[in-house]
């Protein structure tokens, strides 16, 4: 009788000492299904890749979830859900998903923009940008005799700022008195940069100038040399936009090298 327990025994001993190391991989057991702790690790990485803390209340939250899923999930397979053609067709598609996005992670990896680079976009950003910046005002209006009567009251001693804002047609600088801050010529249409580019500081244009948008009278108010941001300080944004040209021009260059028929 001794004999033929032993081995019951045993068993018993066996299944006690391997049920903490089963638990220790599942966070839960589900109608006898168990539910490992890697999706709940998986989910914990997608919500600190979204800036939030993992919290011991977010960490419950995640467990709660993680199991929701699992008895979910079995209620939808007992339906037959997991077997019909839209739910296939929504599983490829959501494969294709995660592999793009790996793909494009992995060659970001391993393609990084260095220092260099960002540099070297920088300095032609600078170059392109260098040269002189105007602070000037202006007053819109659509007809040239209109603006060559507001030109007449300037040069009696009207103030700029009282008719920009009674008579300009643009609603940006007109509420401001005319006043269009600081800006490369280069950020106007090509008649009103001429007209600046020709103005010496507190002069104002003798004659209206004709763009598309209508008539302008033009006052230069300053002028410097273009202010830029230092490198540091723009780094973040050179670098995002280097990343996205690198990442662009890869995702080209497998579409020229597919056959596709």
């Amino acid at each position: 009788m001794k004999k033929a327990l032993l081995p019951s025994l045993a068993l018993v001993t066996l299944i006690a000492g391997l049920t903490p190391l089963a638990f220790a991989q599942n966070i839960a057991i589900v109608n006898g299904k168990a539910v490992p702790k890697a999706r709940a690790e998986a989910l914990s990485e997608q919500v600190k890749r979204s800036g939030r803390p993992i919290t011991p209340e977010m960490e419950q939250q995640i467990k709660d979830e993680v199991i929701a899923r699992e008895i979910f999930i079995q209620e939808a397979q007992k339906q037959g859900l997991d077997t019909t053609e839209d739910f296939k067709t929504q599983m490829e598609l959501a494969r294709q998903t995660i592999l793009i996005r790996d793909l494009f992670t992995n060659y970001q990896k391993t393609n990084a923009v260095t220092d260099e680079e960002v540099k070297a976009e920088y300095d032609r950003f600078a170059a392109a940008n260098s040269g002189k910046e105007y602070k000037a005002r202006h007053i819109l209006v659509d007809k040239e005799d209109d603006a060559k009567a507001i030109i007449a009251k300037l040069k009696k001693g009207a103030k700029f700022e009282d008719i920009a804002k009674k008579e300009s047609k643009d609603p940006g600088s007109g509420a401001k008195g005319g006043d269009l801050d600081w800006a490369p010529a280069g950020n106007y249409v090509a008649e009103f940069a001429a007209a600046l580019g020709a103005l010496t500081k507190g002069k104002l244009t003798d004659t209206p100038v004709k763009s598309q948008f209508g008539y302008h009278v033009i006052r230069l108010d300053d002028v410097r040399d273009a202010q830029l941001p230092p490198l540091e300080q723009v780094k973040p944004q050179v670098l995002q936009q280097l990343q996205q040209q690198k990442l662009a021009k890869y995702q080209n260059d497998l579409r020229a090298k597919a056959k596709v028929e």
